[in-house]
């Protein structure tokens, strides 16, 4: 790519490594530096890139981070801590991209708008599964309007896994993964409904389904919230979107739009990334056949988006944020779009802990709605849980039997962790 490239520091060598590993020449971007706190981590990462000819620079400080020279920062820290490390990052003068989820908070979703708008820097919410290459090809299809108004839609994010794996991934007894909510996680199955259709989250009702007693995954966890949710949303449109995340069995990353003219989706056996197009052409010309299933082609960057992480969306997130920077316009998955999925989730946790009761999405966008939140800082976070607030269980305060804590100890010995 012959342009300027794009300095980027990226923040977490875990899940960071996969946007540190393709901010390359295909996007027109360079690898400055990298921050974590674990320095054995850092030092391995720094390692590895060095060996493949990619000098960097490494910290544990964060704001001695965003003092480098670069100008973007992608964040791939904790779930719950992306907000308060953007509006620093925005506030030092850097383009921003953030990994899901935009704000835990109401608050901290006013304090994000709030600094993009006063630093007229770029912010992406970095949600890659809208850029796979089934969405995509969804969106492309539906913006050329031959399937009418957006009626009904699904989207599901189910990713069952052992024991080993997610205490693996969830070291310590507080890590976020261990307690937060199951309506938290809700981006992954709602981003692609909202690309596809351009529509917004306009009201929610949030069901919570607790682990099962007999689960023998759960038997072998830390856990201190609820295995699965049920979101249903009503969209701008009035459209109505069923969720459906995380911790069921029967692995299924799936999307279905119906709409008043024809119906898609991607395939739930065999070759998942192929679509499926329905178009019964009632009382219209028959122009094409009533059913369609085949492979699409990613719009742009085809081959460098095949060899990324999660279906491409990986690179694409890499692809959209520098060309953001370069044309100086917010992208699509812009501050709004990123807080007000993330607000989805939250909300949805209220509603659950209300009988499921409807609950409007505020739409941060105008200012006035903003202020009205601009102190609602209701958290479950065990550090930061005050009188009032809800524990990650809608059956209340859980703690993990001693048996679930002797085997998560043991893979977080083999993890490398040494604390409890």
């Amino acid at each position: 790519m012959n342009v300027k490239k794009i300095r980027v520091g990226v923040v977490g060598v875990g899940r960071g490594m996969g946007f540190a590993h393709n901010a390359g020449d295909a996007v027109g971007m360079e690898l400055a530096a990298l921050c974590d706190s674990r320095k054995p981590a850092l030092a391995s990462a720094k390692k590895a890139f060095a060996a493949a000819g990619r000098k960097i620079a490494t910290y544990t400080d964060y704001r001695k981070f965003l003092e480098h020279d670069f100008d973007a920062v992608i964040l791939a820290n904790f779930f719950h801590q992306h907000a308060p490390f953007a509006v620093q990052a925005l506030s030092a003068g850097k383009h921003v991209m953030s990994e899901t989820t935009a704000c835990f908070t109401p608050a901290e979703g006013v304090a994000l708008v709030d600094a993009v708008e006063k630093s007229g820097r770029i912010y992406m919410f970095a949600e890659n599964y809208p850029y796979m290459l089934f969405n995509q090809e969804m969106r492309r299809i539906f913006q050329t309007g031959r399937l009418g108004q957006f009626v009904y839609g699904e989207g599901e994010y189910v990713h069952p896994a052992d024991a080993n794996f997610w205490n693996y991934i969830s070291c310590g007894q507080n890590h976020w993964r261990n307690w937060i909510p199951a309506t938290y996680y809700c981006t992954h199955s709602l981003a692609p409904i909202m690309f596809i259709t351009d529509t917004r989250p306009a009201k929610v009702n949030g069901f919570v389904m607790p682990h099962p007693a007999d689960d023998p995954v759960y038997q072998r966890s830390v856990r201190t919230s609820d295995g699965t949710s049920m979101i249903a949303v009503r969209m701008d449109n009035g459209a109505v979107v069923k969720l459906l995340q995380v911790n069921l069995r029967g692995e299924s990353i799936w999307v279905r739009v119906h709409c008043s003219r024809g119906q898609m989706e991607n395939l739930r056996h065999g070759h998942t990334q192929m679509v499926r197009l329905r178009r019964e052409q009632y009382h219209e010309e028959m122009i094409e056949p009533e059913e369609q299933i085949y492979l699409p082609s990613f719009p742009a960057g085809h081959e460098a988006a095949r060899h990324a992480g999660h279906g491409g969306g990986d690179y694409f997130m890499n692809y959209h944020f520098a060309d953001a920077i370069r044309k100086k316009e917010q992208p699509y998955l812009d501050v709004y779009r990123g807080v007000s999925m993330s607000l989805v989730g939250i909300l949805a946790y209220r509603s659950a802990l209300q009988d499921s009761a409807t609950i409007d999405i505020p739409d941060f966008r105008d200012k006035a709605v903003r202020a009205r939140y601009a102190n609602d800082d209701w958290t479950p976070d065990p550090e930061r849980r005050k009188e009032g607030d809800p524990w990650p269980s809608i059956l209340g305060e859980i703690k993990p039997t001693k048996a679930g804590i002797a085997f998560a100890k043991k893979v977080w010995k083999q993890a490398g962790y040494g604390g409890d």
